[in-house]
Formats: C-alpha cells, structure tokens, sequence
C-alpha cells in the first residue's frame, strides 16, 4: 500500500531520518560500548537496555525510509474541497464534530487528527460543504456523515511525525 504524504512530511521524515544516523546512532552505541565493558553480559541490565534503545532507532530509520520509498505524494485541492491539511466539520445525527484530515504520519484519532486512508478520511477527501457521504466501516456497517464545512488547517502541517 502506497501511503499518501505531503511533501512537508517527506522532509521531515528526511530530516529525522539524518538526526537518528548523525547523532542518536552514535549516542546509542557509546551507550553499548561503556555497559559491554562492566562484564558479565547475561546478567547485565545496562547492556541490554541499550541494546535495546539502538535496535529501536535502526528500526525506526528503517521505517521512515521505507516510508518515504513507497509514498505517493498527495496533490493539492482547492480550499473548498476535503483533503490533507484541512479542517472538516460534520453532522453525524445531531452530533457536529470537527475533524482534521492528515496524512499517515500525523494521525491521531484521539486529538481528532484522521488519516485520509482512513473510512472517515476517504469518505470525505474531494467532498465539499453541503455533501452527505457514506463512511462505510466494512461491508456490513456504514454510516452518513453531512459535511458543514471545510476550511485549512494551516496549524496541522507543523503537527509532529507520528512514533511507530
């Protein structure tokens, strides 16, 4: 699967992909030198701790590269039309929620930030004020959601990278 991202991302993920091979990789392996020379390796917490934290940063550079090699970079939309970086008011029964729809790499359900791979963010990418879309969950569950309005949401592009 192709993950859509901005370009802002792409150079974020560049950006924390260069401090974790200059500074925490080397940090990471200072770290493993200094507890290997304290001794006894199987019963050496230090030593495995950081082992630990370095296999957690390789991993996670090889992620964010992986990431960045099967993006798709996500193209603009006129102000009036859902998409990334933009704020989504909507009406689900009586209900008005406020949604902000990202990429995958800024979502976070619980501070309402939704991927527009998700039901709800495919549901309403390219849709305007006005539209009632269909948010369906799987085959058997599906809901409308009416769009109120749509606006930018200039603050969601300087939103922190999501971890794993």
């Amino acid at each position: 699967m192709r993950n859509e991202l901005t370009r802002k991302d792409i150079e974020a993920m560049e950006r924390e992909i260069e401090y974790r091979r200059t500074v925490v990789r080397h940090e990471a392996l200072e770290e493993v030198k200094e507890t290997r020379a304290q001794g006894d390796l199987s019963e050496n917490f230090e030593y495995h701790a950081a082992k630990r934290v370095k296999n957690q940063n390789e991993s996670r550079i090889r992620y964010l590269d992986r990431m960045i090699r099967t993006a798709t970079i996500a193209e603009e939309t006129p102000a009036e039309v859902a998409g990334i970086d933009r704020r989504v008011t909507v009406r689900k029964g009586e209900k008005e929620i406020v949604y902000t729809l990202v990429s995958t790499m800024r979502q976070n359900s619980l501070k309402k930030l939704i991927s527009v791979e998700s039901p709800i963010g495919r549901a309403l990418t390219g849709h305007r004020a006005g539209d009632t879309v269909t948010v369906r969950v799987n085959e058997t569950v599906s809901y409308p959601l009416t769009i109120l309005s749509v606006e930018d949401a200039e603050d969601a592009r300087d939103l922190e990278l999501r971890k794993f």
